[in-house]
């Protein structure tokens, strides 16, 4: 490997020292996930909170008030669940960020002084994490590794057993109220973009029923009835173009389609009688919620602010509890009772994190009209700017109406900044999602680039001064972009990204590579020529404009000798780049790391863009 020169880390970004405080006060304020109650116990929570500087799993009895931080590790944690007694967290244990590891459990009030959370499931093995169901005599885990996908029940203190086990990818969704029923996700049929549903006897294994839409259409299992003895199933389904919710029972053999009048894609949560729901409706990057009652199919829509609802759950007494942000007020945890009333449930101590700018919608006609998001520093003078265009990662993922210190940051720094939903994104049906497939990466360019000129031809962007910036996928279509697009782009950032897709693929967690597989029509070895044409390196001799890449040491899902494999071919051509590594996987959940990043990021491309540092 090559000696690659090393990112400047600033030790500031502005010398006005109250802009200086206002961009970090986004990331130090400290903020929480939305709670999640054990059923049987509702006050009893878990939530996710940085508010020790380190993304952690926290304890809350909500009758005491009282919080305790459950987990303390060096590089966070992310993944919880609770009993359904409230007797237990889970949580998963994995090495450096690595995702790779095993979950454990420890009492609600904690463990004893110096004692290491006891192992969660005996007789099951480590891997990457596929799913947790945690009942009250009944526990399932499913594991993923380079052998497939392993599904280990286990029942009251008995050791696991295994109850699935297949080469293809998939997990666990769903376990009954009555724990009788397990349902799971599968790709049995070689695409895990699309899954079907098999429900499992959790007394044997045996298999009760069978979901599939066919090819192209995904189903997804959400939750058993929470009434015990009800064994309907809360599924999405795809068969319409969207996502659309129905109702399956796979002992009676019956499915209830729930056809909604609204525009876009939604999902739902029971509420506690089985009658209702609680449905999360998502149209051109913003959220709403409703209330569907199942006996008269009546629809009526919730009390919730215009932006985006991260997520929504319903309590035993009908109050719904949902994080909402929009891009210029940050994000807050809400209850809104069943009289309609509502207020902050929720409030993380210390410092609130400064607003921000709201964003603005744009349409452009590409292949198909692309849905784009837009902004720019409230200080801005008229006419073009330097601007970043931000790219989201997924590809199955959208950018939305939410609140992002990130992007404030570029937009303190004097960037315009852009968001595009290309093809590829969710949100927009199925046929917009799954458009890529076959050709992605250069698919999706297709919409920067149609999105891009309209920044230019609108005054917006300076044609000279345009950035293309993003993590994982993001940052993979930012490399992609610097090789086949240079004419348009004068700095590139690419943080954690594919760089070398035929070594990513070698070396990558086995649900990347089922992913990877539906995704181009075939692994490397069946259709190696489209591998190569959508891998950045293979368009890396073209890049002209300096280029920032971002890598985590122990990031299994774009590992880092691929990322290697780029920066020594730029290394050869002694090309503008700077490298900036990191000790843990895909991303950080250390605020401090955050913030080290961002700094390096906007550092680098003022001086790339020949702006004033400060």
């Amino acid at each position: 490997m090559s000696n690659h020169p090393l990112a400047v880390v600033p030790e500031s970004l502005f010398d006005d020292e109250e802009a200086e405080a206002r961009w970090r006060a986004r990331f130090t304020a400290a903020r929480v996930s939305l709670p999640r109650w054990a059923q049987d116990a509702p006050d009893r929570n878990l939530f996710l909170s940085n508010s020790s500087g380190v993304w952690e799993v926290y304890a809350w009895d909500r009758v005491t008030g009282t919080q305790r931080q459950v987990t303390d590790r060096p590089n966070g944690t992310s993944y919880a669940a609770i009993s359904p007694d409230g007797e237990h967290i889970w949580w998963f244990a994995d090495s450096d960020g690595d995702e790779f590891g095993s979950w454990v459990r420890e009492a609600f009030a904690g463990r004893p002084a110096g004692a290491d959370a006891e192992v969660a499931m005996p007789g099951s093995v480590p891997g990457y994490p596929a799913g947790v169901e945690i009942g009250r005599s009944v526990a399932a885990v499913g594991v993923s590794n380079d052998d497939g996908t392993t599904v280990f029940v286990a029942r009251g203190d008995e050791p696991a057993e295994v109850v699935y086990r297949d080469p293809h990818d998939g997990g666990v969704a769903a376990l009954s109220r009555d724990e009788t029923l397990l349902a799971i996700a599968h790709s049995e049929h070689g695409d895990n973009r699309h899954p079907a549903l098999r429900v499992l006897a959790v007394a044997d294994g045996s298999t009760v029923a069978e979901l599939w839409d066919g090819a192209g259409k995904g189903l997804d299992a959400l939750a058993f009835s929470p009434v015990a003895g009800d064994q309907r199933l809360l599924v999405l389904h795809e068969r319409r173009g969207r996502e659309e919710l129905l109702i399956w029972d796979p002992v009676a053999g019956t499915e209830t389609e729930l056809g909604l009048d609204l525009p876009g894609e939604v999902t739902g949560e029971w509420c506690s009688d089985g009658r209702s729901i609680v449905v999360l409706h998502t149209h051109e990057a913003r959220n709403s919620l409703y209330r569907l009652d199942l006996d008269t199919n009546a629809l009526s829509r919730l009390d919730t602010p215009n932006g985006t609802i991260g997520s929504a759950s319903v309590r035993p007494d009908g109050t719904v509890e949902y994080a909402w942000s929009n891009a210029a007020q940050p994000t807050v945890v809400r209850a809104l009772f069943p009289d309609g009333t509502g207020r902050v449930l929720l409030e993380p101590p210390g410092h609130k994190a400064p607003a921000s700018v709201e964003l603005q919608d744009v349409f452009v006609e590409s292949d198909g009209m692309v849905h784009a998001l837009y902004a720019r520093p409230v200080l801005a003078p008229e006419g073009p700017l330097p601007t970043v265009f931000i790219l989201h990662g997924g590809p199955h993922s959208a950018d939305e109406d939410r609140f992002s210190a990130y992007r404030a940051a570029w937009l303190d720094a004097g960037f315009a900044v852009v968001h595009v939903n290309y093809r590829g994104s969710t949100g927009y049906g199925s046929a917009w999602r799954d458009a890529i497939e076959g050709r992605p990466g250069l698919t999706e360019l297709e919409d920067v680039a149609a999105v891009h000129a309209w920044a230019v031809e609108k005054g917006l962007a300076d044609p000279a001064r345009c950035v293309v910036n993003g993590a994982s996928w993001g940052g993979y279509l930012s490399l992609l972009a610097l090789g086949t697009q240079p004419e348009l782009w004068a700095a590139g950032v690419a943080g954690v990204p594919v760089a070398d897709y035929l070594a990513a693929y070698a070396d990558e967690m086995e649900p990347l590579r089922a992913f990877d597989r539906a995704l181009f029509g075939g692994s490397p070895d069946e259709v190696r020529e489209r591998y190569v044409e959508c891998s950045p390196i293979t368009y890396v001799d073209e890049v002209r404009a300096p280029v920032l890449v971002v890598a985590g040491e122990n990031d299994p899902r774009c590992p880092i000798r691929q990322i290697d494999n780029y920066l020594d071919r730029l290394a050869v051509r002694r090309a503008a780049y700077q490298v900036y590594r990191y000790d843990a996987g895909h991303g950080s959940l250390v605020v401090a790391e955050t913030i080290k990043q961002v700094a390096i990021e906007i550092e680098f491309t003022r001086r790339a863009l020949g702006m004033s540092n400060h």
